[in-house]
């Protein structure tokens, strides 16, 4: 039984059946190539794989080195910038307690994280938080010459010497890196720390499933392997060619129309706190792997319904290029009801008895036909829990649709060439040698 449901009620004034299915031969061909290795981006095709190739050894590694960082440490580190820490966060945010780092229920470390910004007062922060506490870092990067990560791990590591020396250290450092190469991993080996595997055919924004994802979610008490239970459910719903069958096409196949339409934007909307860094890492996926060649659905994301009462006038009445993805949860941990009040000066005595979710449910009903109302196509994904097994079936879920979305469009989803525009400038600005 599946963690997901699709739901499509409010697209039909504006998508039929019959719009979607005529693309099935369009989405065999894109599946074919995704299977065989012949589509654009071959070369990074390894995430496709990574739930059922997950093996038992893999997972008591991840578990070992995540449980004698927990005892060595009060504060937990990741050190690294877009895909090398959005995934982790994602999790960690997702199937953690709401405030994780004031009411700790794995007895874990505190977690926090250093190097996706270039801010001084962030790290200055930081470092002023952890000064007088036991610290472990783990660094994620293929190359190691990120700049802003290895600006962070620079600092962290000096920091972590000067205290407890190169020996103690060692044991605090955990580097996530390429197999073979890259300066990070020459530095792992010339200095013995505890090392995981970034796999080569798996790009950054695909490796959440991989140790960079998983080892940090280990430290916070993630069970990894319900995590990867949950994704090779999602490896076998979702690896059916058919439109019928697999609703991750499905739903690539109505962003793509929808785009075709002038629908340009995407809103991933969601209803709860827990769900902000998995959007997050949605936006990155989207963005990375359909916007290049000048096209590609722009990912945007909002937060309701806090943002109803600040964007909700926009979506509602503003330019119609947009469509929304509701990304719903079926059912909280815990239930809140309502009290009622002897002279009901707030008017909200008719809601007495019922729960939080309930109102929460009712809003984004009630949401998803005012936007349809008003001329923005929605649809809802909705997750039974915030469990690791579902955690793991809409990571594969979102990987699965955006590489289909990207073949249909005739971009290649597994590059970014646009990325390293910026850092040209940079270098150049900075005078770096050679720029």
């Amino acid at each position: 039984m599946s963690n997901l449901s699709l739901n499509c009620e409010n697209l039909k004034s504006f998508v039929t059946e019959q719009e979607i299915n005529s693309f099935q031969k369009q989405v065999s061909l894109c599946h074919e190539k995704l299977e065989q290795g012949t589509g654009a981006g071959a070369d990074y095709l390894g995430w496709l794989r990574l739930p059922s190739c997950f093996s038992n050894s893999i997972a008591a590694e991840i578990e070992s080195a995540a449980a004698a960082v927990r005892d060595l440490c009060e504060v937990f580190i990741l050190v690294g910038i877009g895909g090398s820490y959005l995934g982790a966060r994602a999790g960690i945010s997702f199937l953690s307690n709401s405030f994780p780092n004031q009411r700790n229920e794995h007895a874990a470390p505190e977690i926090y994280f250093a190097g996706h910004n270039l801010s001084s007062d962030y790290h200055a922060d930081l470092f002023d938080l952890i000064s007088a506490r036991d610290v472990c870092l783990n660094v994620v990067s293929k190359s190691g010459t990120t700049t802003e990560s290895a600006i962070a791990f620079r600092l962290l590591k000096q920091m972590v010497e000067n205290k407890y020396g190169a020996d103690g250290a060692r044991d605090r450092i955990v580097v996530t890196t390429d197999s073979n190469r890259g300066t990070l991993k020459t530095l792992a080996d010339d200095l013995g720390y505890k090392t995981f595997v970034i796999p080569d055919d798996v790009g950054g924004r695909y490796s959440v499933l991989t140790p960079s994802g998983l080892f940090p979610m280990a430290v916070a008490g993630v069970n990894v392997k319900e995590l990867m239970a949950g994704a090779r459910q999602g490896e076998r719903l979702y690896s059916a060619d058919s439109l019928d069958q697999n609703d991750a096409y499905r739903y690539a196949v109505i962003r793509h129309l929808l785009y075709q339409r002038g629908k340009t934007t995407e809103i991933l909307a969601t209803f709860q706190p827990a769900f902000y860094y998995l959007s997050q890492w949605w936006k990155q996926l989207v963005g990375e792997s359909e916007g290049k060649d000048l096209r590609g659905i722009f990912p945007a994301t909002a937060e309701f319904t806090g943002d109803l009462h600040s964007m909700g006038q926009w979506i509602q009445d503003g330019g119609r290029n947009i469509f929304e993805t509701f990304l719903i949860l079926e059912s909280s941990r815990r239930q809140l009801k309502i009290p009622t009040s002897q002279n009901d000066a707030d008017g909200l005595n008719y809601l007495v008895g019922e729960t939080l979710d309930a109102v929460n449910e009712k809003a984004w009903r009630g949401t998803a036909v005012a936007h349809r109302e008003g001329g923005v196509p929605n649809m809802t994904i909705k997750i039974n829990d915030r469990s690791p097994a579902s955690l793991g079936q809409i990571i594969y879920f979102f990987e699965r649709a955006v590489a289909m979305t990207g073949y249909l469009n005739g971009v290649n989803p597994f590059d970014q060439p646009g990325v390293g525009f910026y850092k040209k400038n940079m270098f150049k600005l900075l005078g770096k040698p050679g720029f």
